[in-house]
């Protein structure tokens, strides 16, 4: 059964591409086809109904239980900034203690479905894409409408790489593991209509980057440079361009250890010196003001992409990321709290008391110390936050300094870039013994500047490091059987040909 919200977005959004199947009953009047669904055939009748199909796809990609908010939820609760406060198995329980089966519905199933759900979603619009091509002129269609279906695969494909990309860091050993040798998703770039097809092997942790990158550099030739128009702030934040593909493509890098290839990425959009910003396409760059960047709408020049909600179009109940990190008292549910013992980052000295990250985002409370970098409660329209500038010039940072085994004056000045505009202090190259001591420093700042965003899980296992022990849980190592999600059952059951973790 399809979840509650992908039977919503797929009524709400008019696409019933995988939902539709002929009527049985003669009687139209008895079996009436409900006016806010359209047959396959009508649904790429006009452009505005191709916009439709568009914005099927984000909003499959930002479903709460995936990119909405549990994807970046997961992916912080894993290590030991937070402590569970709830003991509620629905918001991630066991995901934080690592206890996780084949059989646990409210993350290791869920998580799988939605990002598949949302993959056969693109495949299914490309398909109609290309099937319906010949139709797309005038007088219905402009005369420029190839180069806007361009747009549109380039944005399908870009999801496609995003769903796959969070789908291995959950569900396959890191990359360093076998230099990607290890089973990794099976992969399916084909529209599924029906209930048939099911059992494809899984391709190697290899081949499934390999396509995601065949996606994000096809997204970066067919991206628009930028969006223009009255809505362009929102949408540069919250659709793709061709910034976003090249900033995923140093994640992706960084996370393969592709270290000159992140170099390669980066430096088409961080300049050599301050003024961090890019020099084409969106004016992306670093914020001054931390505190800004996270401060509704959210849209500043920093956020890359982020999935933007509203009352009318919330991320679901026990998905928002207010929900969780904001104690009642600040409208939230204070599921989980900060870690204010030792290995948390609130008691590490290297976070200084004046950086405005923890000034700004920390919130102590009668119930405890909570993360407010996710202002917005009830009814909870923080965006959910994807890629920022932040982060492409830090990945910059630790590939310099890995690819030279070097002290990189370059990295140094990144690294102060990000840390210095929070008020963190500024580091000079003789404060680093050692390249392995700037690297060190690089990862704290990322500890601190993306907590809450879901980065410190890959960011442990791309370099397969332990999962550190935190609260009653003990250390996960690299060779535990939960140092990654076991294969949900529904995909063992429906697919003869897949393995187990």
């Amino acid at each position: 059964m399809l979840p509650t919200r992908i039977k919503h977005l797929t009524l709400a959004l008019t696409t019933g591409l995988l939902t539709l199947s002929a009527l049985s009953c003669s009687d139209k009047r008895l079996n009436p086809v409900p006016q806010i669904l359209l047959p396959d055939d009508a649904a790429f009748d006009t452009p505005s109904r191709v916009a439709l199909q568009v914005n099927n796809i984000y909003a499959f990609t930002k479903a709460g239980g995936f990119l909405g908010g549990r994807v970046q939820i997961f992916g912080d609760i894993r290590a030991n900034d937070f402590l569970n406060l709830t003991s509620n198995a629905v918001t991630g329980l066991t995901v934080w203690n690592n206890t996780l089966t084949e059989q646990s519905q409210n993350d290791v199933i869920n998580t799988w479905g939605f990002g598949y759900a949302a993959i056969n979603q693109v495949n299914v619009f490309l398909a109609g894409l290309e099937t319906n091509k010949a139709t797309f002129v005038a007088p219905i269609f402009p005369a420029n409408y190839a180069a806007t279906t361009l747009n549109y695969q380039a944005e399908a494909r870009l999801l496609r790489a995003l769903c796959y990309y969070h789908l291995l860091q959950f569900y396959a050993r890191p990359f360093a593991d076998g230099n990607g040798s290890k089973p990794g998703l099976p992969l399916r770039l084909t529209a599924e209509t029906a209930r048939t097809n099911n059992n494809l092997v899984r391709s190697p942790v290899s081949k499934v980057y390999e396509q995601i990158l065949l996606d994000l550099n096809f997204a970066e030739q067919n991206l628009p440079l930028t969006y223009t128009g009255t809505s362009a702030s929102t949408l540069n934040v919250t659709r793709a361009h061709r910034n976003t593909a090249i900033a995923l493509k140093s994640r992706v890098m960084l996370t393969m250890g592709n270290w000159a290839e992140v170099i390669t990425e980066a430096n088409k959009l961080v300049p050599a010196a301050a003024p961090y910003v890019a020099t084409s396409g969106v004016a992306n760059g670093l914020n001054a003001s931390v505190g800004a960047v996270f401060a509704p709408p959210q849209e500043t020049s920093e956020n890359i992409l982020a999935f933007p909600f509203t009352a009318q179009d919330p991320p679901g109940t026990q998905n928002q990321l207010a929900f969780y990190y904001l104690p009642s008292a600040l409208g939230g549910n204070g599921e989980y709290g900060l870690n204010t013992r030792a290995g948390g980052l609130v008691t590490d000295p290297r976070w200084a008391a004046t950086d405005e990250r923890r000034t700004n985002f920390v919130a102590t409370v009668t119930a405890g110390t909570f993360w407010r970098k996710f202002p917005t409660g009830t009814p909870y329209t923080d965006k959910a936050p994807v890629i920022r500038y932040a982060e492409v010039m830090l990945n910059l940072a630790e590939a310099l300094v890995r690819s030279t085994n070097s002290v990189s004056p370059r990295a140094v000045e990144l690294l102060n870039a990000v840390r210095g505009r929070s008020k963190g202090g500024q580091y000079v190259l003789t404060d680093f013994a050692s390249p392995a001591a700037l690297t060190d420093a690089i990862l704290f700042e990322r500890r601190v500047e993306f907590l809450g965003e879901g980065l410190r899980n890959t960011d442990l296992l791309r370099l397969l490091q332990p999962i550190p022990a935190k609260g009653s849980v003990g250390v996960t190592d690299p060779s535990s059987g939960q140092y990654i999600w076991p294969i949900p059952n529904t995909e063992l059951a429906a697919n003869n040909l897949m393995t187990r973790n």
